[in-house]
């Protein structure tokens, strides 16, 4: 591959992405529902995969009935998964593999998430030192995703254009973030499907993904934007296997 297919910086996700975390944010939930006499099913907790923090409170507040502020409702529910994750750290199949691929080759990297420094200095402290250059937590950002101000805030930290950017995603909600930042964005679903979402390209898993195939992925972002920018080109989504 030569360096001008390379991606100016690849973006991870944190959970459902980088690590198997949204098990512990489902359980931390629950239990936070039960407290307040309420159930709280795999529907429920699908419903709030990669929305930020405050929203997720502002949810629990509203619906449950949670009499405690935003912040006491995330220290708690994060606390749970920061146990979990500090007591053995599931990293997604293949993640790690194209971390260190891409640090390799010295394209850099970003963490974007919305969970709180806490949680993702206990993942960037489990990684090898440099694994990412820049970080962009869930606390760090008045608008979390969907909206792109993480990407944006990314991209202005590594000094690099979204739009040479390749994010990688496994949610609705983040991949709209990424997206409308104007990254290129590969989807790996983890908990709940992403279907029909226009502009991003979707695979099953990241093990034997390389940086050959985000330098692809990239590309095929690159037709579509100047397709849709010519009068008879329309802006479609990519769709890749995996």
């Amino acid at each position: 591959m030569s360096f001008s297919q390379l991606p100016a910086a690849v973006l991870f996700d944190l959970d459902g992405t980088l690590i198997d975390s949204e098990p512990l944010w489902f359980e931390a939930e629950r239990r936070l529902a039960a407290d307040y006499g309420q159930s709280w099913s795999a529907q429920d907790a699908e419903q709030l995969v990669g929305w930020s923090l405050w929203d997720c409170a502002t949810f629990f507040q509203d619906r449950i009935g949670v009499d405690l502020p935003q912040p006491v409702i995330i220290d708690r529910m994060q606390s749970h998964v920061l146990a979990g994750v500090e007591a053995a750290p599931l990293w997604r199949p293949g993640a790690v593999e194209l971390l260190t691929e891409v640090r390799a080759a010295g394209v850099p990297t970003g963490l974007v998430t919305m969970s709180y420094r806490e949680l993702t200095d206990a993942v960037v402290a489990a990684l090898p030192d440099g694994s990412f250059q820049a970080v962009v937590s869930g606390d760090e950002v008045t608008r979390g995703k969907p909206h792109p101000d993480p990407y944006l805030l990314a991209a202005e930290r590594l000094g690099v254009d979204p739009l040479d950017c390749v994010a990688i995603e496994d949610s609705v909600t983040g991949a709209t973030s990424a997206r409308d930042a104007g990254c290129a964005v590969l989807v790996v679903p983890a908990v709940v499907p992403v279907n029909h979402l226009a502009g991003v390209a979707v695979v099953s898993s990241l093990s034997g993904m390389t940086l050959a195939d985000l330098g692809g992925v990239l590309q095929r972002h690159r037709v579509e934007l100047a397709q849709s920018d010519s009068p008879a080109g329309s802006s479609s989504g990519v769709a890749a296997s995996g």
